[in-house]
This record gives structure tokens, sequence and C-alpha cells, in this order.
């Protein structure tokens, strides 16, 4: 038997996450029978999709959903030895029994100098997104100019360093010095801050005063306002979050800038990685050949502690993180 913990909604969030919505639960988990795996946490997730995902697939009483690298500390399932690592869906547990039909393992020949913990980070489903907006959904190209929002957090930063490996001029918005500071050691050609700048839509003509072919949206709100009308024509835009509006009682309407995008031309599309399920071994080799060779930085924002996991939550919602936030346990 093992002591195991994990966080649960005890009440949907109403506006922003509160330290009474998650409560600690502890339990014994018995030994894995035949087809199954013990797994031990040994970094979680905390991502801005937990949010609005929490409202749409969780009821209150369940294990808050996220992602984790695990230790498979007993098995009964060949495919998965003990020893060995895997990124599990199990949610915010600090151990997990398993079938193995939720888990990946970690690519046979990951370096050891690697930190595992970017398998849930930029060689994970954030570098994932990344990948497949900017490639897939927009298709940036050399010589274009790819605006990005919320640039600084885990998929933004990996957006901005992929778009310069295409060749593209990037222009990054964060909401403090500290992250257009880290931006510009990323190579993003212009970055600011968009909580000091006097005006958001002259901020955004005078870094790209030709306007932008592609747009990586993550925030929503005004800024996508502003941001749409700065769009060249046939300009692109991927609609991967909007976390300005995830604590939201009611959906924001309007503007309704239909007339823009008609005479623009632009093409906007929502996606998530999911859907490019079977490349995603294809994907994952991609970014780490690229963090080998030192193209691609992975800078996270280490909470230590299980019990800090609704800290680190709101901290990220928050916008306290540069780069991806995990708890080590």
């Amino acid at each position: 038997m093992v002591q195991a913990k994990s966080w649960i909604l005890a009440k949907h969030f109403d506006g922003f996450p509160k330290d009474s919505d998650f409560k600690l639960k502890v339990e014994e988990l018995p030994a894995p029978t035949k087809g199954e795996v013990l797994l031990e946490a040994v970094f979680l997730s905390v991502d801005p999709y937990m949010r609005p995902f929490s409202k749409l697939y969780m009821k209150e009483g369940d294990v808050m959903i996220g992602t984790q690298v695990a230790k498979v500390i007993q098995s009964q399932n060949s495919a998965f030895p003990v020893g060995s690592h895997v990124v599990s869906s199990c949610g915010w547990r600090t151990h997990a029994l398993s079938d193995g039909k939720d888990l990946t393992l970690l690519m046979a020949d990951w370096p050891k100098d690697v930190p595992m913990s970017l398998a849930v980070g930029a060689i994970g489903m954030p570098g994932l997104t990344a990948l497949y907006g900017v490639e897939a959904v927009l298709q940036a190209k050399k010589g274009e100019t790819l605006l990005v929002n919320a640039a600084a957090g885990a998929v933004g930063t990996v957006v901005g360093q992929i778009a310069k490996i295409k060749g593209c001029k990037v222009v990054g918005s964060a909401g403090s010095d500290a992250k257009v500071a880290y931006l510009k050691e990323l190579g993003f050609d212009e970055a600011f801050n968009y909580k000091t700048v006097s005006s958001l839509e002259e901020a955004l003509k005078k870094a790209a005063p030709e306007g932008y072919d592609c747009f990586f949206e993550n925030v929503g709100g005004q800024f996508s306002t502003f941001a749409l009308q700065q769009m060249k024509e046939f300009g692109r835009i991927a609609v991967c979050g909007g976390i300005s509006t995830y604590h939201d009682a009611a959906y924001q309407t309007g503007p309704y800038p239909l007339t823009t995008i008609n005479w623009k031309q632009v093409k906007i599309e929502g996606f998530m990685q999911s859907r490019w399920q079977s490349d995603h071994p294809q994907g994952l080799k991609k970014l780490m050949g690229w963090y080998k060779e030192g193209k691609l930085k992975g800078r996270e924002h280490v909470t230590k502690g299980f019990e800090n996991m609704p800290a680190a939550f709101m901290g990220m919602l928050q916008g306290e993180n540069i780069g991806k936030a995990i708890i080590t346990v």
C-alpha cells in the first residue's frame, strides 16, 4: 500500500480561483494488478488551459486535471518497466495506478543532460502547441513578421524561438519589464510591456510599422481587437487561447470586426495540439534537436512541494512565471 495525495476541485471557480476551491485528499493505493503500473510523480505541470477546461470537463469532487512526468515504481505491465519515466495525464496526484493507456514513455534516447521536466514544457505539450501553431496553422515563412502575446509563457517563449528559427521577424508582448528583457535574450526582434505602454495600438504599430503576417493569439480581449487592425492582407491568426477572458462570468461580446477580416482577407483558425496526435513523436524529436543545438531554450519557473500546487496554479494565472511553471514533489 502506498499513501497517495491528490488535489480535488472542491468547488467550481467563480471568477479567479481561490484556496477554498481546492481540497487535499489522502488515500491508500493497492499494489498494481496484471497490466497495471504504480506511478510516482516527479514533475507536475500547471497550465492556463486548466482554468476553462475545469468548467467544461470537470465536476466538483474530481481530481484536478493535468499532466506530469512520473516514475514507474511498481509494474505488472511489461511495456512500462520499473524505473522508467512516463508522461501521464493522471492530474494533480503524487501517486496513481494506471493501465498504461494514458501513458507515454519518455523518448528512449532522452539525453541525460536534458532535464526531464522539459517533457511537460518546451519538449512536451506546450512545445508541440507552439510548433503546430507556427508550422501547421500559421505556416510562417522566412521574412514574415510574427506577433505573439503572453510571449514569456510556456508556449509563447517557444513560439518566438521557432519563428526565429524559421527566419521571421518576431514581436512579443508580455506583462513585466523582466519578461521583456528575457524575450530580448531569446532573440525577439521587438518586445514591449503591455501594462506600461501608453497605447497598445501605438506599441503594436511601432514594433512593426509594416504590419503582421502572423499572429499567435494567447490572450484575447482588447489585445485581439488592436492586433487585428495591424494584420497585413492575407494575414493568418492562430488562436491558441484567451487567458484574459478565462475568469469572466459571461462570455465577452463584440466588437465584431467582420469588415476588417473581410477586407484584409485574414484567416483565423482555432487549434489544439491534440489534432496532430500522430505527429507527436516526430514533433518531439524536432524540438529536442533544436534544444540540443542550442536553438531552443526552456526556462522554468519551479515551485517546490506538492502542497503548493494550488498556489503555483494561481500564480501562473496571474503571470508570476517566466517560461514553464512546474512543481517538483
